[in-house]
């Protein structure tokens, strides 16, 4: 039988992840309209930026500046990949934090230069001190269905990951298909493992579109459970980490198929489109999606 939830949530991930790869450095008030346009539009969670060495990611050298600058509307992330990361957050006022692990260790050694185990191993302490804090901490696991460099990852290695952030007290899982190779399958066979071994976490999903298979991965994925999704504005992003991966799935075609099957986001799809506009003209990365594209269409 085909069932749907009443709701999802949208996690918006425009502001850092579809930002972090773009050649041309993006205004530090640009970014901050395109937050406030992103939250007029009812976007409730939403990754604003990372605290990250702006050597390797100098788009995200204004991280401090973003956090207190940003108006604070429901609940925002900031990703943090180390210790001196997290230090800074904290430091800025940032209340809900993020953290990533590949499974694969070839990409995990390439994106932060540590094994996915020598990655666990430094995290553990930090996680551990920050929820005695309170502070909410998202777990984000890249590459938990195909690998660029190793292929096909095992259902085996990515639950046991989550396993082990689990038991440090994670609020959410962020699971992602980091260069955009699953199929529909694959979506709903891990999803269900992985909510029927995580009831009590939060479970969220990340799609790229490379195949143009994130909206039928979705899908299935809404039907083993999953309710919770991360998506980009205008379809930004891409990891530079991954070669190959297309840019993350486009929020407003996400917001658009939902809306279609009667599951409601909060999110109005008009102003969604309004609030890409104002990024588009600062970015090279092309934003031409599906709904935007038509919504350009009638403007």
């Amino acid at each position: 039988m085909f069932s749907l939830p009443n709701n999802a949530t949208i996690i918006e991930v425009g502001p850092r992840d579809g930002l972090q790869n773009e050649s041309k450095l993006v205004k530090t008030e640009n970014k901050l309209e395109f937050i406030a346009a992103l939250q007029e539009a009812g976007i409730q969670e939403m990754e604003l930026t990372s605290f990250v060495s702006p050597k390797w990611v100098p788009q995200m050298a204004d991280a401090k500046e973003i956090v207190a600058s940003a108006h604070k509307s429901g609940r925002q992330f900031v990703l943090t990949p180390n210790e001196r990361g997290i230090k800074a957050a904290r430091e800025s006022g940032a209340q809900s934090l993020a953290v990533f692990v590949g499974v694969s260790n070839t990409f995990n050694k390439k994106n932060i230069n540590k094994t996915t185990e020598e990655s666990m191993e430094a995290l553990k302490p930090l996680i551990l001190d920050l929820k005695e804090q309170g502070v909410f901490v998202r777990a984000c696991i890249s590459t938990a269905f195909y690998c660029p460099f190793e292929g096909a990852v095992s259902p085996e290695a990515t639950l046991e990951l989550c396993r082990q952030f689990v038991e440090w007290g994670v609020d959410e899982l962020s699971v992602a298909d980091t260069i955009g190779m699953a199929n529909p399958k694959e979506s709903y066979d891990l999803f269900s493992d992985l909510i029927e071994a995580f009831p009590e976490v939060l479970m969220t999903a990340h799609f790229h579109d490379t195949r143009r298979m994130a909206l039928a991965n979705i899908t299935a994925a809404l039907q083993a459970g999953v309710t919770r999704f991360d998506a980009s504005a205008g379809g930004l992003g891409g990891c530079p980490f991954a070669p190959g991966a297309t840019g993350n799935v486009a929020t407003e075609d996400v917001v658009n198929m939902l809306h279609q099957m009667d599951v409601q986001t909060g999110i109005d799809l008009d102003l969604l489109c309004q609030a890409i506009k104002k990024i588009e003209p600062h970015v090279t990365n092309p934003v031409v999606t599906g709904m935007y594209t038509l919504y350009k269409t009638k403007a």
